[in-house]
């Protein structure tokens, strides 16, 4: 499902001439790497290898933006714990967890480029096309005093 192979059969003289073209879609850059150096490793001269496009699919965002905000979420927790350590509090459940931004930038295609796709070195390709995101939570944890009795911190 990830693999498009395109073959093209021509007479050449006394022979004939196959060319191929074989499009792979990869989720792992080091795959695509380990599997570009076998091609021309195996084939040598006769393989041309173009530079990679590079997209990011609507899932893998998805599970960006996920994991942002658990990471906000989880720091958020830390922090809370800190200060009520500080004060000989212990923190208790969360009462209220509200995501309240979001940004992400980056992940830009290479057809979303001002300059050419193939003036770009490999490394400029790859910061290029690599998404951030940033999440923003507002959190309110119970707190529990020395003698258990609960409060609210907000």
């Amino acid at each position: 499902e990830n693999v498009t192979v395109t073959e093209d059969f021509s007479a050449a003289e006394d022979a004939y001439q196959m060319e191929a073209e074989v499009c792979i879609v990869f989720s792992d850059f080091g795959k695509m790497q380990n599997v570009c150096s076998l091609l021309t490793e195996k084939l040598g001269t006769s393989v041309t290898i173009s530079p990679p496009h590079f997209y990011h699919t609507a899932e893998a965002m998805d599970a960006l933006r996920r994991q942002v905000c658990v990471a906000a979420v989880g720091n958020t927790r830390r922090k809370a714990q800190e200060v009520c350590r500080l004060f000989g509090q212990a923190l208790g459940k969360p009462l209220l967890i509200k995501e309240e931004d979001t940004r992400e930038w980056g992940g830009h295609t290479d057809s979303q480029l001002s300059s050419s796709p193939d003036s770009l070195t490999l490394q400029e390709r790859i910061q290029t096309a690599t998404a951030h995101a940033w999440c923003r939570v507002f959190a309110v944890f119970e707190i529990k005093g020395k003698d258990n009795r609960s409060s609210k911190l907000l």
